[in-house]
């Protein structure tokens, strides 16, 4: 964070200083949630969790070097005194004001002689939001000092430390913005207002917290909505529900895809027999058009799509073409569980993605397995269930196993009863015998699979974080070291 005095903290967050703390304290490292991350001479923010109150490790937080504590109560030393602090009603609410004042003031200072010009990009989407960022980062990181969240940071606590991570030398700030209801990306705008916000997909994810498609689509408008005055828009040309938000654009807009009329569009989409996409990036924005080669390094045609979300988006920041096409073709997926490929020394490739599933990333998912296994290996795919799809939760999981049959895909291992659906599904589209196995669990499900393996297989891990196979994709591709 940049350095702030305690003063300034307590009124960005509009809290009352404590503990004795002298107001001209200066505080100037970082700003952190778990009192197990560096926090010398930075702000130590005491979150209330649902099993774990952070007021409870705010102590042991200054003790291990952190200037300020920002809570909800006093808290209380080892020494039996009040420990430095900045107590506000609500400290949810406080650390995304300290963020949205932070911003401000970086904005500012940007736009004075020889600053950094700082931008800041808002990226939302059903799927393919933390990719898009992975990628989008590098981008700009190759031509200035980029922020960028760590693995998948896109709520109303991790896009405001995200935030607080810039400083006066950052050029680029890029921001993954989720939403699991209305109004959440509406709140995530107001503390970091987008110069560009891009919009990748409306689809099925957190159908349960939304109560449908279009409420979702209404939902993701509103990363359009919050621009800045002059923002530009990066959408989607091949989603009807994301194009239509060009009527709420407040400056340009930019889009990208399939589609013939799209700003951004990729040609000549080929796959090389490790499912890795080869393209032809072509840009219309001016005159004349410009094209450039880019071969990803990133498994499933599914890829093309995010590449290019990650291509308008830094073409609107400047970018040109030559430089976007060469970033692409170096960049890697940052995040864990993210169609992660690993060969494994005994034959197996493993392909964990296992962070998170909805309908649309299980199909995407289940299309690079097939790919990836061809004709001459055996696919295997590891499902669990998707959460938050509310009472379309069934049918979604019954179309997936319908999929894994179309797919020819060689052994499902359907785990948990969330996600007997998906085993229902390939029944009724034709499987038959071992083809399709229900696991009641983890543990019965890492056994099975354990003892079905053979060299050669391509395995796929995939359900929604929350069902816990990402404990087996750390486990497959620990083997990967053995």
């Amino acid at each position: 964070m940049i350095a702030l005095t305690a003063a300034e903290i307590a009124a960005a967050t509009g809290g009352v200083l404590r503990g004795g703390v002298d107001p001209s304290l200066l505080v100037s490292g970082s700003v952190v949630v778990d009192s197990r991350e560096e926090v010398l001479g930075g702000l130590f923010v005491a979150l209330p969790g649902e099993h774990v109150d952070g007021h409870e490790y705010a102590a042991a937080a200054v003790r291990a070097g952190a200037a300020l504590v920002l809570a909800a109560r006093d808290v209380v030393g080892s020494g039996g005194a009040v420990v430095p602090s900045v107590v506000v009603p609500d400290v949810e609410k406080a650390l995304g004001d300290l963020a949205r004042a932070v911003l401000e003031r970086l904005r500012e200072i940007s736009w004075e002689p020889g600053g950094s010009g700082l931008k800041v990009v808002g990226i939302t989407g059903s799927v393919g939001k933390t990719t898009t960022k992975d990628l989008l980062a590098q981008l700009c990181g190759s031509v200035g000092p980029t922020v960028a969240p760590v693995r998948s940071f896109n709520n109303e606590i991790g896009l405001p430390l995200t935030v607080l991570r810039a400083d006066e030398s950052t050029r680029f700030l890029v921001l993954e913005m989720g939403a699991s209801g209305p109004g959440h990306l509406d709140y995530l705008t107001q503390i970091a207002p987008p110069d560009v916000a891009v919009v990748l997909v409306v689809g099925q994810a957190h159908l349960g917290g939304f109560g449908g498609i279009e409420a979702v689509a209404r939902a993701k408008a509103e990363i359009v909505q919050g621009l800045v005055a002059d923002g530009v828009a990066v959408l989607n040309a091949d989603d009807p529900r994301v194009s239509a938000m060009s009527a709420l654009a407040p400056g340009d807009v930019v889009t990208f895809g399939a589609a013939p009329e799209a700003s951004v569009g990729a040609r000549d989409v080929v796959l090389d027999r490790a499912g890795r996409a080869r393209f032809t990036l072509v840009s219309r924005l001016g005159t004349p058009e410009r094209s450039a080669q880019v071969e990803l390094r990133l498994v499933g045609e599914h890829h093309v799509h995010n590449a290019l979300g990650a291509a308008a988006a830094a073409l609107a920041l400047g970018l040109d073409v030559d430089e976007v096409a060469a970033g692409l073709s170096v960049a890697d997926a940052l995040s864990p569980h993210r169609m992660h490929v690993v060969d494994r020394p005994d034959g197996v490739t493993v392909v964990d993605d296992s962070y998170n599933a909805n309908p649309d990333s299980m199909r995407a998912a289940l299309k690079a397995l097939a790919v990836l296994a061809g004709r001459d290996r055996r696919s295997i795919a590891v499902l669990g269930e998707m959460l938050e799809l509310g009472p379309d939760a069934r049918t979604a999981h019954d179309a997936i196993g319908r999929l894994c049959v179309r797919l020819n895909i060689g052994l499902t291992i359907v785990v948990g009863e969330g996600a007997r659906a998906i085993r229902d599904g390939a029944n009724h589209e034709g499987s038959w015998g071992d083809e399709v196995v229900l696991a009641d669990d983890l543990d019965v499900a890492t056994r099975f699979l354990e003892s079905e393996m053979r060299s050669g297989d391509v395995v796929l891990v995939k359900s929604s974080y929350g069902s816990g196979l990402w404990r087996l994709g750390d486990r497959l591709v620990e083997g990967a070291a053995s």
